[in-house]
C-alpha cells in the first residue's frame, strides 16, 4: 500500500477492502470513504506476545488499525514525514517515529546491544533512544515524523557513513551500526566541538537524517 505525500507534513493512503494499515493514535486528519478506525490494544503487529515484548522493551506506542474503502489523510504534531518503500529488507526505527505503516509489513523489536555489543548498548544511552528499536520487515510503505527535512543518505560497502545519533532517524537494509567515540582531553574540560560521539553505519542500505539534533 503506498503512500501519497501530500506535502512535507501530510500523507495520504488509498485502502482497498481486505487490506489494512496502523497509525499512530489521533493522526488521522480527513478521510473519504467507508474506513474504520479502531484502538489497536496490541500496538501493532504481531499477537499478545509481542505485544508484551514491545511493552518490556519500551517500544511500545498507541496505535490504531484502519480499515475499509477510501482515502485517508495523515499527519502528527507538524513533523515532517518521509515515506519509505521497502522491498523485503528490515526498517530499524523508534516506535515513536512511526506515524503509519503497511498492515502486511511484520513488526518486530531488536535488542540493539545485538549490533555493536556492548556499544551498542551505549548507542541506547547516549542517543536517548533506550536498548530496544522496532523493526518493520516486508514489502510495504513506512510513513515516520522527523524534525526538519530528511535527507536518505546511501551505505554501501567501503563508503561507511558517520550520524549525528541525535539527527538519526531510522535505516534499512544489511547494515551494521555501532558508536564511535572521539572523547578527548579537550571534551573532559568542556572545549570539545561538541562531536564526541558519532554513529558509525556500514554495509548496504540508507540512513535517514532530520535537519535537526531535536527529538521528538
Amino acid at each position: 500500500m503506498p503512500f501519497r505525500e501530500i506535502n512535507s507534513k501530510m500523507v495520504e493512503a488509498t485502502l482497498a477492502p481486505g487490506q489494512k494499515l496502523f497509525s499512530q493514535r489521533g493522526a488521522m486528519l480527513a478521510y473519504r470513504g467507508e474506513v474504520s478506525f479502531t484502538p489497536n490494544l496490541q500496538g501493532g503487529q504481531g499477537g499478545v506476545a509481542s505485544m508484551i515484548g514491545r511493552r518490556v522493551a519500551g517500544e511500545s506506542t498507541p496505535l490504531m488499525t484502519v480499515e475499509g474503502s477510501g482515502t485517508v489523510m495523515f499527519g502528527h504534531g507538524g513533523h515532517h514525514i518521509q515515506v519509505i518503500e521497502l522491498a523485503g529488507d528490515t526498517l530499524y526505527v523508534e516506535a515513536d517515529r512511526l506515524l503509519a505503516f503497511d498492515g502486511t509489513l511484520q513488526q518486530g523489536t531488536m535488542f540493539m546491544g545485538a549490533q555493536g555489543g556492548v556499544m551498542g548498548m551505549v548507542r541506547g544511552q547516549v542517543t536517548g533512544q533506550g536498548l530496544f528499536t522496532t523493526t518493520l520487515k516486508g514489502h510495504g510503505a513506512v510513513a515516520v515524523m522527523a524534525h526538519g527535512g530528511v535527507i536518505e543518505l546511501p551505505i554501501t560497502p567501503g563508503r561507511d557513513v558517520h550520524v549525528d545519533p541525535q539527527a538519526y532517524v531510522a535505516h534499512h537494509g544489511e547494515v551494521r551500526n555501532k558508536l564511535s567515540t572521539a572523547v578527548g582531553w579537550r571534551d573532559m574540560v568542556g572545549r570539545g566541538s561538541g562531536e564526541a560521539f558519532q554513529l558509525e553505519l556500514s554495509g548496504s542500505g540508507a540512513v535517514y537524517v532530520q535537519a535537526s539534533e531535536e527529538k521528538l
